[in-house]
């Protein structure tokens, strides 16, 4: 499997690229998986529902399955976070694992931005950001980021470079 970041700070256009990417290349025939790191406790359960009584109860998995989908949801020692290496090791193979967050680990990644966050690159001082795509690609360079820039929007390019720098070239498509 492949992995590819994209990062970026709050409401730099990370999910929206992200959707994007993984369409794109889904179009090209690649198969794609995502992991997305959340900075804050969330549950996809529901208060009362079965599944949701049983890790109530003090079950470290709950595997909730139907003829269209299966989750697992597995309980974390809270003091402890996965690391990202444990996660992809529990995914199916794919082509691409397209991975939102998790800007500190040690994978190629992709930096989308706006300009309105005021937000500093984190490419400046990451040298696995490896691109950046923003809504003012133009003004990267003034922002101090000489590497390879893409608007926020061009999701063909930003994937042809994703899949060129992984050795994908184009996709399968």
């Amino acid at each position: 499997m492949r992995v590819y970041g994209v990062i970026g700070w709050k409401n730099s256009g990370k999910t929206g690229l992200m959707e994007r990417l993984i369409a794109e290349c889904r179009g090209r025939g690649l198969t794609v998986s995502s992991i997305k790191h959340a900075h804050h406790a969330f549950d996809i359960d529901q208060p009362g529902k079965d599944s949701f009584r049983h890790r109530q109860a003090g079950a470290g998995e709950v595997l909730l399955a139907s003829r269209h989908r299966w989750v697992l949801m597995h309980e974390n020692d809270p003091a402890t976070e996965p690391p990202l290496a444990e996660l992809l090791a529990r995914l199916s193979p794919v082509d691409l694992v397209l991975v939102e967050g998790y800007k500190r680990d040690s994978h190629p990644k992709i930096e989308a931005h706006r300009a309105a966050t005021g937000q500093r690159l984190v490419a400046l001082d990451d040298p696995t950001v490896r691109a950046g795509a923003s809504d003012v690609a133009q003004g990267l360079p003034e922002q101090g980021w000489h590497g390879t820039g893409f608007d926020l929007d061009d999701t063909a390019g930003v994937a042809d470079f994703i899949l060129s720098d992984l050795g994908l070239g184009s996709g399968r498509g």
